[in-house]
This record gives C-alpha cells, structure tokens and sequence, in this order.
C-alpha cells in the first residue's frame, strides 16, 4: 500500500526535532522552501499541501547535511547583505550582518555623487565592494582577493546586481594595487588566532580557514594592512577594518603608530568593538 504523500507541516515538525529551537525552525523553512522554489510568505497558505516524494528526499538530503554541520547559506548557494542578494561557496566567507556596520561607516565618508577610488581588501563574496558600489555608483571600487576561486564568485554577484564598475583583482592585500591610491580602503580581513576553539566548532568549521585565522594573536593580516595603507591613500583618505570585539585596543594602537588621524573603535548592535577607522593627514 503506497504511503500518504508527506505535508509541508509534517515535514516541518519532524525537522524539528532534528534542528531544534526557532533558529532551527526557520532554517529547516529555508530548506524546505529552497527544495520548493517557493518564497516564505508562500508557507502560510500551503502548510497541509502535499509533497512530493523527489522533494520529501531532497528536503532530507539538505536536513542531514545541515545537522551534520555544512551553513545554511552553503545549502542554499546564496545569503543576502545589505540590500544584495550574493551567491556564496565554500570559497568564501558567509556574509554576516556585523558587516554592514563597516559599509555604513564607509558610506559616511562616500559624499553622494562625488567620483571617488575606493578599494575592499580580501573581497570574498563581493559583499562590501558591491554594496558600496551599489550605493555609491560613481565610486570606482577596486577589489582584491587572494583567492581565483572567491574572485569568480564576486565577479558573478556583480553580474547578477547589475553593479558594472567593480574591478576585481588577484593577489594578497595591496600586492595587486601597485601605483593605485584611493579615498577609502575598507577591508574585513581574518581576524581569529590561530589556535581558538571557535575554528573548530559551528559554521566556521567549513568557511576557508585562510579568510578566518591570522597568527597567535589574529592580527596578522591587520598588521599588513594597516602598514601598507598610507602608500595606497590619497591625503585625507580613510582605512576602515572589521575586527574581533576584543582587539580594539591593540588595532588603534597600529593605526596611530602608522601616522593615522581621528583613530576611533565603533562599536556594533551588541556594544562590541567592531570597526576600527583612521584618517590619513593631509588635505585632498
């Protein structure tokens, strides 16, 4: 005798015990509705519709490999940010919304409508190039990655949100952008020590190890940045970097001793140290 066809809520429910608490609910809702081709607002009308065998599998497929571990934007190959929508891989880091601080202090320096050079250092997925690019569209942005693989994957997210006057190039921080200066350099580089347990656990366990840790003390990578940006900055220029709630101190430290102006630690939603900025001297 052939099985009654699974509903939307039985699939649900059951997920629930797999992926506990409401996080867990709404991710299972993701997968489902990523299976489905259906947007959220369409659940609500549709919870005791039938599904499908192939979908039921492929639903359980997606489950198993979410509590195995594997993020939810890799399952689905997409997380918004800012107002985009960006494809992401296992070649990127996953956009997170702590981020958006960073383009909202950039944005605050960005006039409107002024033609300005801006580069984002370790682009990844293109997040905060194309947002800026998106909000400021006569900026010229200038991206930079390490990686060919994450290159390919922000070259695509421009393509898919229309933003053209993105350039991205390859190489390590400011190995690729000799000659270039610029009014903003933003970047979001790895900030975690090499030896924290947190690489070990959740959804850092599967984003590029290389895009996450930087030395014993996670300020490898900033330490080159922030040495090599005076020769990158036009007079008056800014260098905006994301970083962990507990260096604050220590980056404002190597901003000042580089000669940076107006050195402040913004800090996020949830009053942690987020984004350190500075100003080069002199007047554009």
């Amino acid at each position: 005798m052939t099985a009654a066809p699974r509903d939307l809520r039985q699939l649900l429910a059951d997920a629930a015990t797999a992926l506990p608490g409401v996080e867990g609910r709404h991710e299972a809702e993701l997968l489902l509705l990523h299976v489905l081709g259906k947007p959220r607002s369409w659940l609500f009308a549709h919870a005791t519709d039938p599904v499908e065998a192939g979908d039921v599998a492929a639903f359980h497929a997606l489950l198993a490999r979410r509590v195995a571990g594997e993020p939810v934007a890799y399952l689905l190959g997409h997380r918004g940010f800012w107002t985009l929508d960006l494809a992401v891989s296992p070649a990127t880091l996953i956009p997170r919304p702590e981020t958006e601080l960073l383009v909202e202090l950039a944005l605050a320096r960005l006039p409107v409508d002024t033609a300005l050079a801006v580069a984002d250092l370790g682009t990844g997925s293109g997040a905060i190039a194309l947002a800026l690019a998106s909000e400021r569209p006569q900026a010229d942005v200038t991206a930079t990655d390490l990686s060919a693989a994450a290159l390919d994957v922000a070259r695509g997210n421009a393509a898919r949100n229309g933003l053209a006057r993105v350039r991205f190039v390859q190489g390590a921080w400011f190995a690729p952008l000799q000659g270039m200066r610029f009014d903003l350099i933003a970047s979001n580089p790895p900030y975690i020590a090499s030896n924290d347990p947190h690489l070990q656990q959740g959804d850092l366990r599967h984003e590029p190890a290389t895009a996450l840790a930087s030395g014993i003390d996670g300020l490898d990578d900033i330490r080159l940045i922030v040495a090599g940006a005076g020769a990158h900055l036009l007079p008056g220029g800014w260098l905006l970097i994301e970083h962990g709630w507990d260096q604050g101190a220590a980056i404002r430290a190597l901003f000042e001793h580089a000669g940076f102006e107006q050195v402040h630690t913004e800090r996020d939603l949830e009053q942690r140290d987020r984004v350190t900025r500075g100003c080069l001297p002199g007047v554009r």
